[in-house]
């Protein structure tokens, strides 16, 4: 009988939060490319989806990409009319966006349906331990 010693990466909790980070998304992320979007393009439309225009800079930390990367993003989904790029009139040198009617019927349906893999995902949990693991991670997320 063998006595193995558990590996540093099973208990570390960056790495089981990329594991659970994986295994949510790589089943969905068919569901984004079959919608013709890419990872950051649907990370980009959903996090714009519910919320006022925010600056450049911020949308690039939330989803967690490098602000040049994001910025040529925007300028081609400004293109193609799901986002609007505006002057901040607070701060000329900063760049709003915000999403659009079209972007949002375009993201809408994708967030129905990451809504209902999530529910899949989770199923072996309650309600109660969902809410703690997820406030739990806002906490984490916010101590950053």
């Amino acid at each position: 009988m063998s006595l193995r010693k558990e590996r540093f990466v099973d208990d570390y909790l960056g790495y089981l939060l990329g594991q659970a980070n994986h295994a949510l998304f790589k089943d969905f992320e068919a569901t984004v490319k079959a919608a013709g979007l890419g990872s950051l393009e649907w990370r980009v439309l959903a996090t714009l989806s519910d919320q006022p225009p925010m600056a450049v800079g911020a949308l690039a930390r939330e989803v967690l990409s490098q602000q040049p990367t994001v910025t040529k993003l925007l300028q081609r989904l400004a293109a193609d009319g799901w986002v609007r790029l505006v002057d901040d009139p607070q701060d000329q040198r900063r760049t709003l966006v915000s999403i659009t009617a079209t972007g949002q019927r375009k993201i809408h349906p994708l967030i129905e349906q990451a809504r209902a893999h999530e529910t899949r995902m989770l199923a072996g949990l309650d309600a109660s331990a969902i809410r703690r693991l997820k406030e739990q991670l806002r906490r984490l997320a916010a101590s950053s």
